[in-house]
């Protein structure tokens, strides 16, 4: 009777598979180790990401890009500080970090991902492509955004001119009608 269960929970644990298993036991604070063949375990999630580290290297990138949309503008202007440099990874960590910053930053995150988005490892390019693409798809809307109020400005602006103009036509259909009464009003009297 007692073996029974214990039967039904190994079945039940095969048949679900090993995505329900943790894939640690380790601490939550500790950084996760990612299993490779040929290297063992090895520590991803750098805190500035690179291109050495072949085996995290599209954890890194994802971590480094979700961090960037997450932190605040004091976070963004002191990492940027910590990714100076020439180098290829550093101009695409800056692309990264100022795609998350201010509409005016975004041109210069897209000028540098179009620049070294060709140095970048092959297996991390189409990740930066597609960020490149959502990048070039705010900055898109974001300019039909500012076309469309000045176009509201202009039509506003235009409106209240209209207006103006209608109350200046409409004193001096007054003042013609006053001329016009007391013109009346002198021939009735002649």
């Amino acid at each position: 009777m007692t073996a029974r269960p214990w039967l039904l929970c190994l079945a039940t644990a095969w048949l679900a598979g090993c995505q329900y298993l943790p894939e640690q036991l380790q601490s939550p604070s500790a950084p996760s180790p990612i299993q490779s063949s040929s290297s063992g375990s090895v520590f991803c999630h750098a805190e500035l990401p690179d291109f050495d580290n072949v085996p995290c290297l599209l954890d890194d990138w994802v971590a480094f890009g979700l961090a960037s949309q997450r932190g605040d503008r004091v976070w963004r202007e002191a990492t940027l500080t910590r990714l100076g440099g020439e180098r290829s990874e550093r101009r695409l960590a800056r692309a990264v970090l100022l795609a998350w910053g201010d509409e005016q930053q975004w041109d210069r995150a897209a000028a540098l991902y179009k620049a070294d988005l060709h140095g970048a490892p092959a297996e991390l390019q189409p990740l930066l492509r597609y960020w490149l693409n959502e990048l070039e798809g705010r900055r898109r809307l974001a300019g039909q955004l500012a076309e469309s109020r000045s176009g509201h400005e202009a039509a506003v602006e235009e409106r209240e001119a209209l207006a103006e103009e209608l109350e200046a036509m409409a004193e001096k259909l007054e003042q013609l009608t006053e001329i016009e009464q007391s013109i009346n009003l002198r021939q009735q009297n002649e």
